[in-house]
């Protein structure tokens, strides 16, 4: 069984914000899957599916995100998940709008959700599924950058980056998290519309 877990903010002021990355990616997920409805407990919108040939549960925390730790570790600890096979998508400002990078453990990034998993994991030892949205321009803050919604012309590839984000996310659950790297971290699906 996995956790597949994706940071956002909740509020519909929030639905469209570079920050929510993780949320809509777990929103296509649940499309394709056909998951269960989803439904508020632990602290997160929980809802169930098969993925990859294994149970998955998705997690959306409905807490903000620098608590986003809190309904992370009680999904996990409730359906006893083990980091292992718990992975999180995040908004990276390292990345360049476009590119994905899968990896397992490392640093926060300064990211307040991750930083908050680690700290109620107690691991840095979960797969990260990183969704590059670039640096912001120059006369930004990066808190006001994330906040922002994706501009008109990062909207017309989004919805392409977040199907590839969720056949990453397929590919991880059933072939494993160095096949999934090894097929996606080489690729960029657009060379245009990112901030960087």
């Amino acid at each position: 069984m996995w956790l597949v877990v994706g940071l956002g903010n909740p509020g519909r002021q929030y639905a469209g914000n570079r920050h929510n990355a993780g949320f809509m990616v777990i929103d296509e997920l649940m499309r394709r899957t056909g998951a269960t409805t989803p439904r508020l407990r632990l602290g997160g919108e929980l809802a169930e599916a098969g993925l990859g040939g294994t149970k998955a549960i998705f997690c959306k925390p409905m807490e903000f995100m620098n608590t986003s730790g809190f309904p992370v570790s009680r999904a996990a600890a409730f359906w006893k998940i083990p980091p292992a096979q718990t992975l999180v998508v995040h908004d990276d400002m390292d990345l360049d709008y476009g590119r994905l990078r899968l990896v397992e453990g490392g640093g926060t990034g300064g990211h307040n959700g991750l930083r908050s998993i680690v700290s109620e994991f107690g691991t840095e030892g979960f797969c990260r599924m990183r969704f590059g949205i670039g640096r912001p321009p120059p006369a930004w803050q990066g808190a006001d950058y994330v906040l922002a919604d994706f501009s008109s012309e990062e909207r017309k590839t989004l919805p392409n980056l977040i199907e590839e984000a969720a056949d990453a996310a397929q590919t991880i659950v059933k072939d494993g998290l160095v096949a999934a790297m090894n097929k996606f971290n080489r690729r960029k699906k657009t060379e245009t519309g990112g901030a960087s």
